[in-house]
C-alpha cells in the first residue's frame, strides 16, 4: 500500500513537473516562434500551420510568461529585428503564393509591415523576395516566415543550408547595389539619376526606353513617388527596363531588387550656346519643316526626332539615354583652314590649307579663316540636316571653301594673288554669304593668309624676294623724298630758332637805333648851337684879337723902333720861338760833340747854319748898336735867311702842336 501511495505520488509528481515545463519566459527584447510538434493534423502545403496544425505557428510570443503544453510544443528565441537609422530592410517571404512568370519581387500585402504571418498569406501575400522594405525601427517579426536582410545582419531562423546560400547572395547583390542606404542625390553635385525597373511587364517592340507613367500626386493617375512604391509603378502601367523619367535633387527609398539608379551629370549649357535635343523615343509627331524639306524631320517638344525648340543656357535633367543634347554656338567662331592651328570648338581639327594652282602655274597653298555664326532659332534646322557642326564642316563647307578659292586663284597670277588680297577677301565674304545662308548659317567675315610653297618649292620665295626688294627700294625712294622735305623743314625750323634768338638783339638793336638817332638829333642841335656859340666867340675872340693885335703891332712898332726896327724884331721873336722849341723838345743847346764850323769832312751843316744864323743876328744888332745903317742884302743873303726861316719854322710848329691840350 505505502509502494502505491509512492508511486502515485512520484507519478503526480511528474505530472507536475511535466505541467510546470509547459512554461515559457520571453525576454522583451527577443521573441519566441512556436512550433507544434504533434496535431490532430498535418499541413498539406506551405510551411506556416494556419490552422492549428502540426508545423510552425504564425503567431509569435513577445516578452513575458507564456504557457504551453509541453512537449506537443516547442519555443524557438529570435531576436527583436531592429533596421538602424538611415538604413533598409529587404524582406524574402519562405510561405505564399508563387510568383508570375514575369514577376521577380513579391507584390506588396497590407500586413502591418509583416508582423502578421496570418493576414499575409491569407490575403495573398506571395513568397520570394518582397517589393516592400522595412524602413528605421524595431520590428516582431516571424522570422520562420520572413527572413529580413539589413546591411548588419540576416535575421532569420536557418532551415536549410541551401536556403541560407539563396539569402546570403541575395544579402551580396543588394550591398553591391548599395541597397541598404537610399538614394541621396545632392543639388551640390549637378547629377541626376537614371532609374532602370527590373520588374514588370517589358517594352514593346522598337521602344528603347519606358514613358513616364503616373507620378503626379495632384493627377487621376496612380502615384509611385519617384519609384519608391513599385506596386504603384506597375498599377500605373509602368514596364521595366531603363525610365525617361529621372531622379532630382532629394533623398528615395527605393528598393534595389526591383530598380537600380544610375548617376549622370545634368545637361549644362553654357551661355553662348544652345542645346538642340535628338529625342530617341516618343510619339511620331508631325514634320514641322514641311514637305519640301526632306533632311529629315522637325518635331514639336516631347516627340520623336529634333525638336524644334532648342535649350537655352541653362542645366537641365535630360536623360542622356533617351535622346542627346547637341551644344550649338550662338557667338561667332572661327574655322580655320590652317593645318598646324584649331579652333577652341574642334570643328576644323581635320581641316588644312587649300591647294591653288595660279594662272601662271605656281601651286600655292592658301590658309583660311571663316567667321561663323549660326542663329539660335536656326540651330535645329543644321542638326535636323547635318547631325553635328563637324559633319557640317567636313562634307559640306571645306569642299565648297575649296573649290571657290581654286576658282578664283585660276583666274589671277601668284603676284596678283598677293597683290590683290583685300579685293579677293572683300569679294569672297560678300559671294559665299548666300551660299552659307541655304546651310542656314551666317558668314561674318572671310580671312585670307599669306600663300606658302610646297614643301622644297623655292619659286615661290624667290618671287616674294623680289617683290620685298622692288618694295624697299620704293620706301627708300619715298623714305629720301621725306627725309629731304624734313632736312628742309629742320632748316626752316633753324632759322626760326636763330630768328626767334636773335629777335632779342635785333629789338634791342633797333631801340638803340632809334636812341642813338635821337641822341645824334640832339648831339647835332648840340652841334649847331654850339657851332653858333662858336662862331660868336670866334668873332669876338677876332675881334678881340684883333684889336690885340693891333696894340702889340702898335707896341711892337713901338718896340721895333726901339730895338733897331723891324728886322732885329723878328730876328728876336725867332730865336725866342727857337728857345722854346729846344726848351720843349729837350734839344742838348750843347752839342755832345763837337763839329767845326767847316765845310770838311765831318762838318755839321747845322752848326754852320747856327753860327751863320748868330753871326748875321750879331752883326745886324751891332751894326744897329753902332748905329750904323744896316747894309743892303744881297739877293742870296735874303735866299739864304728865308731857308733858315722856314727850317726853324718847322720845328716850332711841331712844338707848339705838341704842347697843346
Amino acid at each position: 500500500m505505502e509502494f502505491l501511495i509512492f508511486l502515485g505520488l512520484l507519478f503526480f509528481g511528474f505530472l507536475g513537473l511535466v505541467a510546470l515545463s509547459g512554461i515559457r519566459f520571453i525576454p522583451n527584447n527577443r521573441i519566441g516562434i512556436v512550433e507544434k510538434r504533434f496535431g490532430m493534423r498535418s499541413i498539406k502545403s506551405g510551411l506556416i500551420a494556419l490552422s492549428g496544425e502540426a508545423g510552425y505557428q504564425p503567431q509569435i510570443l513577445r516578452g513575458g510568461l507564456h504557457y504551453l503544453i509541453p512537449i506537443q510544443f516547442v519555443v524557438h528565441i529570435a531576436p527583436l529585428v531592429t533596421i538602424t537609422q538611415g538604413k533598409i530592410g529587404y524582406i524574402f517571404a519562405r510561405d505564399g503564393k508563387p510568383l508570375e512568370p514575369a514577376q521577380v519581387l513579391a507584390s506588396n500585402v497590407s500586413a502591418d509591415d509583416f508582423q502578421d504571418v496570418l493576414v499575409f498569406i491569407r490575403n495573398g501575400g506571395q513568397r520570394g523576395p518582397q517589393r516592400r522594405l522595412l524602413r528605421e525601427g524595431t520590428y516582431a517579426i516571424n522570422l520562420v516566415q520572413f527572413v529580413v536582410i539589413t546591411d548588419e545582419r540576416v535575421y532569420s531562423l536557418p532551415l536549410s543550408r541551401e536556403e541560407n546560400d539563396v539569402v546570403i547572395r541575395m544579402a551580396e547583390v543588394i550591398r553591391e547595389r548599395g541597397g541598404f542606404r537610399p538614394v541621396v542625390i545632392k543639388d551640390t553635385d549637378d547629377k541626376i539619376g537614371i532609374v532602370t525597373v527590373h520588374d514588370g511587364p517589358s517594352l514593346g517592340q522598337g521602344e528603347i526606353i519606358a514613358p513616364v507613367v503616373g507620378d503626379d500626386p495632384a493627377g487621376t493617375a496612380v502615384y509611385h513617388n519617384k519609384f519608391q512604391d513599385a506596386d504603384h509603378f506597375l498599377l500605373a502601367g509602368g514596364f521595366r527596363g531603363r525610365q525617361l523619367q529621372v531622379l532630382v535633387e532629394g533623398t528615395y527609398y527605393i528598393n534595389r531588387l526591383f530598380a537600380t539608379v544610375e548617376m549622370i551629370q545634368k545637361t549644362v549649357i553654357d551661355v553662348g550656346n544652345v542645346g538642340v535635343v535628338v529625342s530617341y523615343t516618343g510619339e511620331l509627331g508631325a514634320d514641322l519643316s514641311g514637305k519640301e524639306y526632306r533632311h529629315g524631320e522637325l518635331v514639336t517638344k516631347g516627340n520623336r526626332g529634333v525638336w524644334s525648340e532648342a535649350l537655352l543656357p541653362g542645366k537641365y535633367a535630360f536623360n542622356t539615354y533617351a535622346g542627346k543634347v547637341v551644344a550649338i554656338p550662338t557667338t561667332n567662331f572661327i574655322l580655320k583652314w590652317i593645318k598646324s592651328e584649331v579652333g577652341s570648338h574642334n570643328f576644323d581639327e581635320n581641316l588644312s590649307e587649300v591647294s591653288l594652282i595660279t594662272k601662271d602655274a605656281f601651286e600655292p597653298s592658301l590658309p583660311l579663316s571663316v567667321v561663323v555664326h549660326i542663329d539660335y532659332q536656326k540651330a535645329p534646322l543644321v542638326i535636323q540636316r547635318f547631325g553635328d557642326i563637324k559633319k557640317l564642316v567636313e562634307q559640306t563647307l571645306d569642299p565648297m571653301v575649296a573649290a571657290y578659292f581654286k576658282n578664283t586663284a585660276q583666274t589671277r597670277t601668284l603676284i596678283q594673288l598677293l597683290q590683290e588680297r583685300s579685293a579677293i577677301q572683300q569679294q569672297a565674304s560678300q559671294e559665299m554669304k548666300e551660299k552659307f545662308q541655304h546651310y542656314n548659317l551666317e558668314l561674318e567675315e572671310v580671312l585670307i593668309g599669306t600663300p606658302s610653297s610646297p614643301a622644297g618649292d623655292t619659286q615661290i620665295e624667290t618671287i616674294l624676294t623680289q617683290l620685298r626688294s622692288r618694295q624697299v627700294a620704293e620706301e627708300q625712294v619715298e623714305t629720301y623724298g621725306r627725309q629731304q622735305k624734313a632736312a628742309v623743314k629742320e632748316r626752316e625750323l633753324r632759322e626760326a630758332e636763330s630768328r626767334a634768338a636773335m629777335q632779342t638783339k635785333m629789338t634791342e638793336a633797333e631801340l638803340s637805333i632809334t636812341i642813338q638817332t635821337d641822341q645824334g638829333k640832339a648831339e647835332y642841335q648840340r652841334s649847331i648851337q654850339q657851332a653858333a656859340q662858336i662862331r660868336a666867340l670866334a668873332e669876338a675872340e677876332a675881334e678881340k684879337t684883333a684889336r690885340i693885335g693891333i696894340a702889340q703891332a702898335l707896341a711892337t712898332d713901338e718896340q721895333v723902333r726901339a730895338y733897331g726896327g723891324p728886322q732885329f724884331q723878328v730876328t728876336q721873336q725867332v730865336l725866342n720861338r727857337f728857345a722854346e722849341a729846344i726848351q720843349t723838345s729837350k734839344v742838348d743847346v750843347v752839342p755832345r760833340i763837337m763839329v767845326s764850323g767847316g765845310n770838311g769832312e765831318g762838318g755839321n751843316s747845322s752848326g754852320s747854319i747856327m753860327e751863320a744864323l748868330l753871326t748875321m743876328l750879331l752883326s745886324e744888332k751891332y751894326a744897329a748898336l753902332a748905329g750904323e745903317a744896316p747894309a743892303p742884302r744881297s739877293a742870296e743873303a735874303d735866299l739864304m735867311r728865308q731857308q733858315i726861316y722856314e727850317s726853324l719854322k718847322k720845328p716850332i710848329a711841331e712844338t707848339d702842336s705838341k704842347s697843346k691840350p
